[in-house]
């Protein structure tokens, strides 16, 4: 990482000290991850309106940052929230979460909520919007002792785009959840799940690719335009692949010379293990 001047938010003990279990941007000022707290009011906790984006640290470098703040800003433009930080101000308290807790390799999440409504009201135009960063330890969805990831495939559908528009990043999760519960009755260690024609849409925290021969298919819609799928829809050009986002079924993944899945906590994963 560059080095970064440290923002006025951080104290004279946090700049002489470092918290490597993780700090937390609460309320204009660093703390460390134990002691964040947001109020239980928030609509963000009781409703999930909210809005988040998650950036990893890897050796010491931030991987397309930029990429992840301008999802981020999107994603409250669409949600009519406004965080009260430029972009500028969001990436400084991402490098400052990182830089207090000394950690060379991090997870670093920005989150926006509605916040609370006035006394009495239920309108949430009249929420003052908040702003949350934290950065931990590097969180790793396969274990990087492991050769690949199994995976179920579930019936169970997605959240349809119509209901929440997957490209809004959004802590809508019980679908995924239930999935994953129903993985692991199963002994597998993740879930895809499907949209409501049958084809093959996304897993909890990741994109989903599918290979054959020169022919690289990932879903068209249904799906959150990962960053890491973004990087690997372009390496896939780059390297004269026939990229393709389109439906994909069952049936084309169990044919495939190759599956695997990106994701910020992982990059690319194989898959070597593909239950129905």
């Amino acid at each position: 990482m560059k080095s970064v001047q440290l923002s006025s938010v951080i104290s004279d003990k946090t700049s002489q000290s470092f918290w490597p279990a993780g700090v937390a941007y609460i309320n204009h000022q660093l703390v460390p991850i134990q002691d964040a707290k947001i109020p239980i009011l928030d609509w963000g906790f009781l409703h999930s309106d909210a809005t988040y984006d998650v950036a990893h640290v890897w050796q010491g470098k931030f991987f397309r940052i930029d990429d992840h703040i301008d999802r981020f800003f999107a994603g409250m433009d669409r949600l009519h929230m406004d965080c009260g930080l430029s972009k500028a101000e969001v990436k400084q308290v991402m490098v400052d979460c990182v830089v207090a807790t000394g950690l060379q390799d991090a997870y670093v999440e920005i989150i926006c909520t509605r916040g609370q409504p006035a006394p009495g009201s239920r309108d949430p135009r009249t929420c003052e919007n908040q702003f949350w960063a934290f950065a931990i330890p590097f969180v790793h969805i396969l274990d990087p002792a492991k050769q690949g990831l199994s995976v179920i495939i579930s019936q169970r559908q997605r959240i349809p785009a119509a209901s929440v528009d997957p490209t809004i990043k959004n802590y809508h999760w019980l679908d995924l959840v239930l999935g994953l519960y129903e993985a692991y009755e199963q002994n597998a260690e993740s879930v895809l799940l499907v949209d409501s024609a049958g084809n093959l849409c996304e897993g909890p925290g990741f994109n989903l690719f599918v290979l054959s021969g020169d022919r690289l298919m990932t879903p068209k819609s249904g799906v959150l335009h990962g960053i890491t799928r973004k990087t690997i829809l372009e390496l896939g050009v780059a390297q004269g692949l026939d990229v393709c986002e389109m439906d994909i079924t069952g049936v084309m993944a169990a044919e495939a010379d190759e599956i695997f899945v990106t994701s910020t906590a992982g990059g690319p994963m194989p898959v070597t293990s593909v239950k129905w």
